[in-house]
């Protein structure tokens, strides 16, 4: 079982500012260590019967300590002010549901989160002295957010974006760009790449 070799802190630890970053670092670390079905379903361990086997008896004692791996992980990925908010928590997933409701919020919450990042999103434009480098970096963060959130936005939504949103010196490239290819079948680093 992969699961022997955890370390006993995982390499991040959730202060409440980067939650969204760390749910999706957990999530990997998690399943790297099979160990994200154990957070996601919160069944209770099946009693033994009366006269076990050694398998069942050892399958019931990996169980149990998959458990405690979980939880205890969680326990230790949180700063020491949010661990009180979980150190009530019996189970992992209880612990992650709890940050996930405190930090995310409920779905209405989550919509609202979405609808204003779009809205900020669709006013983005690239500032004179920036880099298309630092606007692409931009662009990603305003689009995993989201995607962080439940919604996603398509390549070709993206690309579309782009080129209104360019200031007046991309205009030639711009145009160039749109007679040799095809916009809407391009990525955003490929639209990036040739601008």
């Amino acid at each position: 079982m992969t699961s022997n070799n955890l370390p006993l802190n995982p390499p991040f630890t959730c202060t409440g500012e980067n939650d969204q970053t760390w749910s999706v670092k957990m999530q990997a670390f998690f399943e790297a260590y099979e160990l994200w079905e154990t957070v996601t379903d919160d069944k209770p361990l099946v009693a033994l019967p009366a006269n076990p086997t050694l398998a069942q008896i050892k399958s019931n004692n990996e169980e149990k300590a998959k458990k405690s791996k979980v939880k205890s992980l969680m326990q230790n990925a949180v700063a020491d002010s949010m661990f009180y908010r979980i150190i009530a928590c019996k189970t992992a997933k209880k612990a992650w549901d709890r940050l996930k409701e405190e930090y995310q919020g409920n779905d209405r919450t989550r919509q609202m989160q979405v609808l204003n990042l779009k809205r900020e999103f669709e006013s983005l434009t690239m500032q004179e002295d920036e880099t298309i480098s630092k606007y692409a970096d931009r662009i990603s963060l305003f689009v995993n957010n989201i995607g962080l959130l439940g919604e996603e936005f398509t390549d070709k939504q993206i690309v579309e974006k782009v080129p209104v949103t360019l200031p007046q010196r991309f205009e030639f490239k711009i145009s160039s760009l749109e007679e040799s290819k095809d916009l809407g079948k391009l990525s955003l680093s490929e639209l990036m790449s040739a601008l």
